[in-house]
């Protein structure tokens, strides 16, 4: 599912990216408010969804070679954060949804969570 997919099918705004979304297959996302569990157990090239915005989620996300974040409960990161993720050429996008509800979609949508799918590889 492309990043351009999850933003239609979770009401996603685009924060900055917008010209690769169509571009970014994304077929595994994690979910986390907590960066050390992101380190340790999401997949290189997933979507991370969080509630989180500081600038530690895009360095996160370089760490980990993920290529979008989607943000939920409409929480919106501040400019610098935005800033170096566009640098980074990381996309961010952002729902009302809460987690849950966003999860559940895109779970429903055919996303695999992190660790079943690298558990079948």
């Amino acid at each position: 599912m492309t990043l351009e997919d999850i933003a239609n099918v979770v009401n996603a705004k685009i924060l900055c990216g917008e010209e690769k979304l169509a571009e970014i297959n994304l077929p595994r996302a994690y979910a986390c408010d907590l960066m050390s569990d992101v380190l340790a157990l999401c997949s290189p090239g997933a979507l991370l969804i969080t509630g989180l915005t500081n600038i530690q989620i895009v360095r996160t996300a370089q760490m980990l070679d993920i290529p979008g974040v989607l943000f939920v409960r409409g929480k919106t990161p501040m400019r610098d954060t935005i800033s170096l993720a566009n640098e980074s050429g990381i996309s961010l996008i952002v729902t009302n949804m809460s987690m849950f509800q966003a999860c559940g979609i895109l779970y429903k949508e055919g996303i695999k969570p992190c660790l079943l799918a690298d558990m079948e590889e």
